[in-house]
């Protein structure tokens, strides 16, 4: 099977593999929404950060996925849809949602008032995987919807509706960024509902998996500097010295591209990380280590 191909190409361990395949026998996929079934862009890599994220959802467990930044959190969580085969339904969270935005909304239609479903309510019909993306922005509003979606009984009581019952499939993947602007702690009650799993920085062996996977046809020496420039990147916020603005995967993925189109590495670079720092003396330091790996005079053809 071509979605469980990741995991038998990284040997993660047979027997989850073959519970997997029961899981996706035992519940099929509604026709209304198979569009939601999505591939994700790349492939996650990191064999134990994969057992233990199907291990838990297998046992009906909620996954929370933290970390610092591209440490590959909604990748991860995008690829367990796509292994376990179910429609996604990401839900970002930010300070306007609020219960409403969550579980649904009245409408009038044909006469009489509905409730126009909201993504926690299609996920739970529907058997969904819903990725709940910077949970610790929630607002009380929020959280209090979640702690019912959540809880144990897998059940969501909508006041003036009929209460909802969880799909046996339904899963929830929380992902969190610490320190970020507008985050807050996540309280016990919430963070007791979930199995976390804390995301480790980006490997240099991780990182050229990532982007041979991108690029299968991109010389190995050119991939090898760009690895180098973001784990050099990595290094220098990890240490403090810069922020974690430039540190930016898609933003590299992103540059590359640029390159097949004709753009020189450098400037390609500087939009997709350099130019990603506004403050100007941390823009200078990202400009000396860029120096260091990718040379001024580098064309497209040391990269393809």
């Amino acid at each position: 099977m071509n979605e469980l191909r990741i995991l038998e190409d990284q040997q993660v361990n047979p027997l989850l593999i073959r519970e997997v395949e029961k899981f996706r026998e035992q519940y099929p996929v509604q026709e209304v929404v198979k569009n939601r079934v999505a591939e994700p862009p790349v492939p996650f890599y990191g064999k134990e950060i994969l057992e233990m994220a199907i291990a838990a959802l297998l046992q009906g467990e909620n996954v929370l996925l933290s970390g610092s930044k591209a440490t590959g959190k909604n990748i991860l969580a995008e690829n367990l849809a796509w292994i376990f085969g179910r429609p996604s339904y990401n839900i970002s969270f930010n300070v306007n949602t609020d219960s409403s935005s969550l579980i649904g909304t009245d409408t009038f239609a044909d006469n009489e008032v509905r409730l126009r479903k909201g993504p926690v309510y299609q996920c739970a019909e529907q058997g969904g995987f819903g990725i709940f993306d910077e949970i610790n922005m929630a607002k009380n509003d929020a959280v209090s919807v979640l702690h019912a979606t959540l809880d144990y009984r897998r059940l969501i009581d909508v006041p003036g509706y009929d209460k909802i019952e969880l799909h046996p499939a339904t899963r929830f993947i929380g992902t969190m960024n610490y320190g970020y602007a507008g985050t807050r702690e996540l309280n016990e009650a919430l963070v007791s509902r979930f199995l976390v799993i804390d995301m480790p920085a980006l490997t240099e062996e991780t990182l050229m998996q990532i982007l041979r996977a991108n690029f299968p046809e991109a010389k190995e020496t050119g991939l090898q500097a760009f690895a180098g420039l973001f784990l050099d990147l990595q290094t220098k916020a990890q240490n403090s010295e810069i922020s974690t603005k430039p540190m930016d995967l898609r933003g590299m993925i992103g540059a590359i591209k640029t390159i097949r189109s004709g753009l020189t590495p450098r400037s390609a670079i500087t939009m997709g990380i350099t130019n990603k720092s506004f403050d100007i003396f941390e823009k200078e330091i990202i400009s000396d280590i860029v120096m260091t790996r990718i040379p001024e005079e580098w064309t497209g053809s040391e990269v393809f």
